[in-house]
Parts: structure tokens; C-alpha cells; sequence
């Protein structure tokens, strides 16, 4: 047989190979690495859905109107909207996100939007890493989502401030969903690690939660950090269980 006749089966069996380490990687392993971790309680579950609420209204032009409102609204008073960024305005550096004060649960909330796929910017971001590149208070973190919480903070901080020492008796929570939670994660590490630039001194006073963030640190950071970040993941959430190894399949297919 000649080599050009094996060259189609060689092909085929190299297609099958990447199939089968997609399906590991992203289904098989997926499904099966959390089974075994306790049930969360209702105290811990409950602010997760009316925080989701809150990051879908961060899709909203204006919430006096919403568009896309789910079964009984987002469950907000959209005159307790501290402030709003766009993509304009954020410049492509972060998502679009929000600040809303929830009196009702003496919170201030900071809402991150997940990643938006008509948006080359949220790319940018979200590739912007190599496996080791970046350490952070004695791990690694993804360099982009670092450098995109970092303007975050800076932008922010005094606003934030503000609104601390307003309500001394609020909790500062960041929320976001994918690429937003991925986010909201590194930005609370970077407010606890500067929260005398708040004006906080109590580390119980952050909390932050990450609905089906992207892999951005390493697990002695998440473990340092779980007193603070709650990260929800389901199990067939796609962006959470990309590892490192697959983004580099989409760096290739993007640039």
C-alpha cells in the first residue's frame, strides 16, 4: 500500500483522537468531577437567583422598559441603579456592568454582563493568556481578566468608596455570569488585597459570586479565597471546564 493511501486513514484517526480528548475534557471528566461535593444550604443558595436577575439587567438599554424581563421581572427598583457602563464607555476593556444599591439587603452590588459573542474585545480579553504568565498573592490568574479587573478597580474605586462610607452597614458583592464571573472573581481579590482604598477593613464585608466563570486562577487562590468567592457551576456549563489546553485550541482558530 502506498503512503498517499494511508494518508486519509492517518487523517480519520487523528480526527477521532481530538474528538475523543474534546469529549474528555469538556463532557466525560465534565460531568463527573463534582459529584461527590456537598449540597449547598438554602442560606448559602438563596442570594444566587436574585443575583442572576441582576446580572441579566445589565443587558437592559433601560430598565424602566426592559426587553427581555424573565417570568416576574428581574425583581429590582431601577431607581436604586447607582451606575451604568457600556461598551463605550468601558472602552472594550471590561464588560458592561452595573452598581446597584439593594436597600432591601443592605448590599451594593457590583453586576458584570457575560461575554458577548459579536464582540472581538471580550475575546481579546478572555485569550489574553499564556499558562504561567501571570502570579497573583502566590499564585496564578488569567492575565487578561486580571488586567480588565484591575481597570475596573481603578475606574471605580472612589465611587465605591463613597458608597461604603454612605452605608457603613453594607456588604460589597460582586456578581457576574462566564466571562463577567471570571471578572468579578479576580476584581474581589483585587479589593480585598486593596481594601484600605475602600475603606474597609473587615474582609467579611466582600463577597463575590462567579455564575459559571472562566478558569482564571490557581487552585491555592481558590482555595485562599473560598471564604469570600462562591462559584456556581453546573454541570454542563461549557466555559468553566475548558481548561487551559482548549483555549488554545481557540486562539488558534481565532487569530
Amino acid at each position: 500500500m502506498s503512503i498517499a493511501c494511508c494518508c486519509p486513514v492517518l487523517e480519520c484517526v487523528y480526527c477521532l483522537a481530538c474528538a475523543r480528548w474534546a469529549w474528555q475534557k469538556c463532557l466525560y471528566t465534565a460531568g463527573h468531577e463534582s459529584e461527590h461535593w456537598g449540597l449547598a444550604t438554602v442560606e448559602e443558595f438563596e442570594p444566587v437567583p436574585r443575583l442572576c436577575r441582576l446580572i441579566l439587567a445589565v443587558y437592559e438599554d433601560d430598565l424602566h422598559n426592559p426587553l427581555w424581563a424573565p417570568p416576574g421581572g428581574y425583581g429590582i427598583n431601577p431607581d436604586w441603579v447607582f451606575l451604568r457602563r457600556n461598551d463605550q464607555e468601558t472602552q472594550g476593556r471590561a464588560p458592561p456592568y452595573m452598581i446597584y444599591l439593594d436597600h432591601e439587603n443592605a448590599d451594593i452590588v457590583f453586576a458584570v454582563r457575560g461575554l458577548n459573542l459579536a464582540k472581538e474585545s471580550d475575546y481579546a480579553v478572555l485569550l489574553d493568556n499564556k499558562l504561567g504568565q501571570t502570579k497573583f498573592d502566590g499564585g496564578y490568574v488569567h492575565n487578561g481578566l486580571l488586567k480588565a479587573a484591575e481597570w475596573v478597580f481603578d475606574a471605580e474605586c472612589e465611587v465605591l468608596r463613597e458608597l461604603l462610607k454612605k452605608n457603613p452597614s453594607y456588604t460589597l458583592t460582586f456578581a457576574g455570569h462566564s466571562l463577567g464571573a471570571g471578572l468579578v472573581a479576580l476584581l474581589v481579590m483585587v479589593a480585598v488585597q486593596n481594601r484600605s482604598k475602600l475603606g474597609i477593613t473587615e474582609r467579611n464585608r466582600f463577597r463575590c459570586y462567579a455564575i459559571a466563570p472562566a478558569r482564571c486562577m490557581s487552585l491555592n487562590l481558590a482555595v485562599r479565597y473560598a471564604d469570600v468567592i462562591n462559584s456556581v457551576v453546573l454541570q454542563d456549563d461549557f466555559l468553566p471546564r475548558t481548561t487551559t489546553a482548549l483555549e488554545d485550541v481557540f486562539k488558534s482558530l481565532f487569530w
